[in-house]
Formats: C-alpha cells, structure tokens, sequence
C-alpha cells in the first residue's frame, strides 16, 4: 500500500518529466507531421475519460484520422480517414505518448487499467468499478497481455488483477512487456487493421 498511496506516484512524476523533457523535439516533430497529414483536423485528440475514484479529467493524445465527411456532414468510416501516417503513429503506439502530460498533472499514472469511455460509468458492476481504485496508466497489465484481441470480460478481471496485486515488481513487469509488445507489434488486431478497437462495452458483452 506504500507503493501504491505515495512512491508510485512520485515514480510517476519523475519518469513522466524526464521522459517530456528528452522527448519534447520527438513529439514536436510528430505534432508537426500530423497537423499537415491531416489536412487542418490538428495534431491532437482530446476526450474526457474517467480517472482514479470516478473523477473525470480530459486525456491526450495524437490525433491520427482526418475530420473528412460524405455529402450529408456525416464522418467519414475510421478506414477513409486515417492517414498513412496517422496508421504508423498508432501501430506503433506513440499516439499515446501526449499522455505523458496526464502523468505529470496526476491525471494517470504510467502504469494502471486504460482509461475508458465515460458513457461506461452507469454499465459497470460493483466489482468493474473497482478498476477506478487507481489511477488510469498509459499502459497496463491487460494491455500487456492482449491488447484489442481480449474480449471485455478478460479485460475487467486483468485490470481487478492489476488493482489487486499494484507493485513495483508489477509495475516493471508491464514495463518490459509492453516494449516487447509495442516492438513486436502484438495485441493489434491485425485482420481489422491498427485503427480499429473494441466493440462498445453495453454491460453485457
């Protein structure tokens, strides 16, 4: 409980900061690319998700699709506005990276269960929910263990895992399997293609 109340979030803070300051002309330069890749939508996105107790907080990342629309005003499908760089950046991972900021302001930690949609909230079980018990990660035990290929019952008892077991041991164990994985590309649905992800979350499925 030491770990998780006061050391993991100092962790968190250093790392994050470190990793802003050697990384800030990365992410200049993928900023840059993305804001002319896609012909003026801008280079981030920015949503409101759900943080540790419930607390709503908006989360960043690199915008990777166009804001192109049909005739009738309606968006374009997912696979008509991502762009070939928009389909690196996330295959890759580094739309992501923006969260670093979330980490630094105490919005997430490094290390934590995905933040999800806030529509989700009211479908969650008791036991779901404890999920927001800690702070949303960049990238978590259930992440590292399947990504987009686990289906959202497999996801909740991985993130209640993580909740359940928060250590640094854990902590670097995720560490090192999601650069394995991000190297590797594992855990993308490959047959639907880098852009896509899970199908909605409606309390039962």
């Amino acid at each position: 409980m030491i770990y998780r109340n006061h050391i993991k979030r100092i962790l968190d803070f250093t790392v994050s900061l470190l990793a802003l300051l050697c990384l800030g002309w990365f992410l200049a330069i993928v900023a840059l690319c993305l804001h002319f890749a896609n012909k003026g939508a801008g280079a981030f996105f920015v949503q409101e998700r759900p943080g540790k107790d419930e607390k709503v907080f908006r989360m960043y990342k690199f915008k990777t699709m166009t804001d192109e629309r049909d005739a009738d005003g309606s968006l374009l499908p997912d696979s008509q506005r991502i762009t070939r760089v928009g389909k690196f950046i996330r295959s890759t991972s580094v739309d992501e990276l923006p969260q670093l900021f979330n980490v630094l302001k105490g919005d997430m930690s490094l290390i934590g269960p995905r933040p999800l949609l806030v529509e989700y909230l009211p479908l969650y079980s008791a036991e779901q929910r404890r999920r927001h018990e800690v702070r949303p990660g960049i990238s978590g035990w259930a992440q590292c263990h399947g990504r987009n290929n686990l289906s959202w019952k497999e996801k909740f008892e991985l993130d209640l895992w993580y909740v359940e077991h928060c250590s640094l041991r854990t902590d670097l164990t995720v560490v090192a399997l999601t650069v394995r994985n991000v190297l590797r590309r594992d855990g993308i649905n490959q047959n639907a293609g880098p852009w896509k992800t899970m199908e909605p979350f409606d309390g039962n499925n």
